[in-house]
């Protein structure tokens, strides 16, 4: 099977704001990389597969671009990767309001899972942490292998606050023991935080443990995550 065919075969529910794997998924993914408005949704990945995947839980246009940008914590390093953006509602794709039921059958954006402020509500996927958090990692995290200690690291980077206050409370309440660093401000002016080099390995295997049985994943960022235990596992204090 390639890692796009999966797409097509993740159970899918009716409801867009139900609580279910496949949703809180979606909108983890929705909240690290993505933005909501009464016209419509926008949610950015990297990842083909992954894009293929939401496309599949809530439906919407894929565009496929490449793209440079600073990196997130050091604003004089580039990086050019491919980026697929997912649109939902807006210019009349799938999900649009072609019969006067609004976006995702909501009046508008307060129909979806945000608040009046743009913040966002997840009471709804609490039986989901997991499919939730792997989500907001795939959208507005990092996964890397640090050379200089032989750690594998794992972080959370975004402009909103409250959201990445929102992902501490969540590792929190994972089974797994995973402390984080304090929050701390990028050179690009927004905030970020890291679970702790130890708990790493043990959060990050618990994150993707038994995903393809849902199909909820991007498979690159399972393999980056792969390759850093790997790597991490293999370290003898000699690299530089």
């Amino acid at each position: 099977m390639s890692d796009t065919e999966s797409a097509t075969e993740i159970e899918v529910p009716s409801d867009p704001l139900a609580g279910h794997a496949a949703t809180a998924y979606f909108w983890g993914h929705v909240a690290g990389s993505g933005d909501v408005s009464d016209a419509g949704i926008e949610v950015v990945t990297n990842d083909e597969a992954s894009a293929q995947v939401l496309a599949a839980i809530a439906g919407g246009d894929l565009e496929h671009d490449t793209t440079t940008r600073d990196y997130a914590h050091d604003t004089s390093i580039t990086r050019t990767e491919d980026e697929y953006t997912l649109s939902i509602g807006g210019d009349g794709g799938e999900g649009a309001d072609t019969e006067g039921a609004g976006l995702l059958g909501r009046s508008g954006a307060l129909g979806l899972p945000v608040d009046g402020r743009g913040n966002y509500r997840f009471g709804a996927f609490a039986s989901y942490d997991r499919e939730l958090l792997r989500g907001l990692l795939e959208g507005c995290g990092t996964i890397c292998f640090k050379s200089s200690s032989g750690t594998v690291g794992i972080s959370f980077v975004h402009d909103d606050e409250e959201l990445l206050e929102l992902a501490r409370e969540l590792i929190a309440a994972c089974p797994v023991t995973a402390p984080m660093g304090d929050l701390s401000e990028t050179s690009s002016g927004g905030y970020w935080f890291g679970v702790d080099d130890d708990a790493a390995p043990d959060f990050g295997t618990w994150l993707y443990e038994n995903c393809e049985e849902t199909g909820l994943f991007a498979p690159s960022r399972r393999r980056k995550l792969e390759r850093s235990l790997e790597q991490a596992s293999a370290y003898d204090g000699d690299e530089t």
